[in-house]
């Protein structure tokens, strides 16, 4: 097994080389805006833009609200996540554990890069680790260490919903939030949490999952087992229609974690164990730029 470092250095350079001139510092390219931090929300006047509408504080107020774009200088970019069990399961090309520190360290190098703060909140074993926001690559590369160490963690009680409440009462200035988990604690428990931190800040969620998760192989009987509960189930696996439950399922969960996030008002980048993670944030952010340049055209 290759040392931290190495791997951090490793990972430093796949990203920077592929993401080089892709971005230019605007606005990590994660999210859809030409260099901008969002400012507080407030009452809506008549000749406001209507594009910066504000629907989540529209919604809680019964009142028109509208979020103001200041120039994003020092942005301050934090990190939620999400290190419980069930985040150590793996069977494509790697552990999911180990495609969220890819997304965090991505996230990160651009930070770096443009030289703005990044600081985490680590989720494991029911409790929150805050690890300081700071600038420079020292910084950033001992962020990454510590998050690549990290003890695999016991059965506990997942609590995504209350990581993102904590953060949302910690973190106080304007900024870029990145929530990056498997979103496999019930949707009704983090949903509302995760629209809050929209009233703030822009909000990223980094959905990552891995492919038995969506699909069962037939590959006779397997135990199944809970990594948050330990609860273990065995199950025949070569009855296609349970295979055909099993996917049924599957996708009706994945389904209503993307239709949650989008009702929260953030937006989603989907990575999967067996996929090309780093194609899928290129497509993101291409994708993103392309809606924020039509959004700017139909001004």
């Amino acid at each position: 097994m290759r040392p931290p470092e190495e791997v951090l250095r490793r990972l430093e350079l796949t990203v920077t080389r592929k993401l080089d001139g892709l971005l230019q510092g605007d606005h990590l390219g994660l999210l859809p805006g030409p260099g901008t931090e969002p400012a507080e929300a407030r009452p809506y006047q008549a000749g406001d833009d209507v594009r910066r509408m504000d629907w989540n504080v529209t919604a809680r107020t019964a009142l028109p609200h509208v979020r103001d774009m200041v120039a994003d200088r020092e942005l301050e970019v934090w990190v939620l996540l999400d290190a419980t069990a069930s985040m150590d399961f793996g069977t494509g090309l790697m552990e999911k554990r180990a495609l969220a520190l890819a997304a965090v360290a991505s996230v990160g190098f651009l930070t770096q890069r443009t030289g703005n703060r990044i600081g985490a909140h680590v989720l494991q074993s029911g409790a929150i680790r805050r690890l300081p926001a700071r600038t420079g690559r020292a910084h950033l590369m001992a962020l990454m260490r510590t998050i690549m160490t990290l003890p695999r963690d016991g059965e506990g009680v997942p609590r995504i919903g209350f990581a993102m409440d904590q953060l949302r009462r910690t973190v106080l200035r304007r900024g870029l939030v990145v929530v990056v988990s498997d979103f496999l604690d019930p949707a009704e428990t983090w949903e509302t949490p995760l629209r809050h931190l929209g009233v703030r800040h822009q909000v990223l969620a980094v959905e990552v999952a891995d492919p038995r998760e969506l699909t069962l192989p037939d590959v006779g009987v397997i135990t199944l087992v809970d990594p948050e509960t330990g609860r273990r189930q065995e199950i025949a696996s070569g009855s296609a229609r349970l295979r055909e439950r099993y996917a049924a399922a599957a996708e009706a969960q994945r389904g209503s974690i993307r239709a949650a996030i989008r009702r929260a008002g953030a937006a989603h980048l989907a990575l999967r164990t067996d996929r090309d993670w780093l194609r899928d944030l290129i497509q993101h952010i291409l994708l993103q730029r392309r809606l924020a340049r039509l959004a700017g055209g139909a001004g």
